[in-house]
């Protein structure tokens, strides 16, 4: 049964942080209960081999929507295929100031400014090791507000240690635009030692717990033609496991004149769909297979599922979706890529 168009019209009245928390702290109670067994529509399984992980399904959860893996397990139950938590940072921090969440509801869009708000990494992986979930679990790492540019690395490289044997995946993050100065990390040079830096750490890790933990990247959508086949060549060159395309864009062209459109933070929803499918179709003629792409952005019905995969992704991601559609939305996708 599907409630959510009964619930969000009741949930669209409240400040869009307080309904974000709300819903979540709602979902995690139902769970305790066992009130979610069977809320996930029945679909034909799908595994998805892909990094050489089994997901049960082609469509995730992108990460923001539980920073904390406070949800996993009622995230589980709504038909995921697979998890992605965070973004995580080495410490605590409280993000930027409120109000930081803006719906767009005439463009089905919103706009966050968190700022990787988040409890940090130690408590994220006391709530991983409670969840009962087995499935695959990406967990999105990032670097603290006041850590320099010049030092991220460290804490990429502290974060990634921490949840080296926690994570079926690892995503690293230099993609938001709330944190500053955080996307020059895509700049070739920059990139460049990063990833070297995080192969051979990701080469250390695996022989010191006897598994190979997958590493990731999210890039934005913001970016030039020619900046994406530049970040395309370094992903070859340095081997790594993946890409995520995309993040938040920082474009107001699609939403110009709305009320909320000039707040500052990352453009999420409808409006970001094209952008972010033209990166995929980028990527995916540069890498020519040699790397899987997870395509995330703008997903909002099956179709918008379908056309990331004929872009050229393996997986797709959803988050902005769900404010707007609800759970039915993980069906939808399900049931769409199954044609395929």
């Amino acid at each position: 049964m599907n409630i959510y168009p009964l619930l969000k019209p009741l949930l669209f009245r409240l400040d869009a942080e307080h309904a974000h928390d709300l819903t979540l702290a709602t979902l995690k109670h139902a769970e305790g209960l066992g009130l979610l067994s069977g809320m996930a529509t029945r679909c034909p399984a799908q595994p998805t081999q892909v990094m050489g992980l089994t997901f049960a399904n082609p469509v995730g959860l992108a990460a923001g929507l539980d920073k904390n893996a406070a949800v996993i397990d009622g995230m589980a139950a709504l038909g995921f295929g697979f998890i992605e938590v965070g973004t995580v940072t080495p410490r605590p921090q409280p993000g930027n100031p409120k109000p930081r969440l803006f719906r767009l509801p005439e463009a089905q869009a919103i706009i966050n400014r968190f700022g990787f708000n988040n409890l940090g990494v130690e408590q994220l992986l006391l709530n991983v090791q409670a969840a009962h979930y087995r499935g695959v679990l990406g967990i999105n790492i990032g670097k603290n507000f006041d850590t320099p540019n010049e030092r991220a690395a460290d804490d990429y490289l502290l974060c990634m240690r921490k949840v080296y044997s926690h994570a079926s995946y690892i995503t690293v993050n230099i993609s938001s635009p709330n944190t500053k100065n955080l996307r020059a990390l895509q700049e070739k040079e920059a990139l460049g030692q990063l990833l070297a830096t995080l192969k051979a750490e990701q080469a250390r890790l695996a022989q010191q717990h006897g598994k190979y933990v997958p590493v990731v990247l999210k890039i934005a959508p913001d970016l030039t033609r020619e900046q994406v086949e530049e970040i395309a060549g370094l992903l070859m060159q340095h081997q790594m496991d993946g890409v995520i395309a995309t993040n938040t864009t920082l474009s107001r062209e699609a939403v110009t004149g709305l009320k909320h459109a000039e707040e500052a933070g990352g453009l999420s929803g409808a409006p970001v769909r094209e952008g972010a499918n033209r990166v995929i179709r980028t990527l995916a003629t540069h890498l020519q297979g040699s790397l899987p792409i997870i395509g995330v952005g703008g997903i909002l019905s099956g179709e918008d599922a379908r056309e990331k995969m004929a872009a050229g992704a393996c997986l797709v991601q959803i988050y902005s979706g769900m404010i707007y559609r609800g759970p039915q939305l993980i069906t939808e996708c399900r049931r769409a890529l199954l044609r395929d």
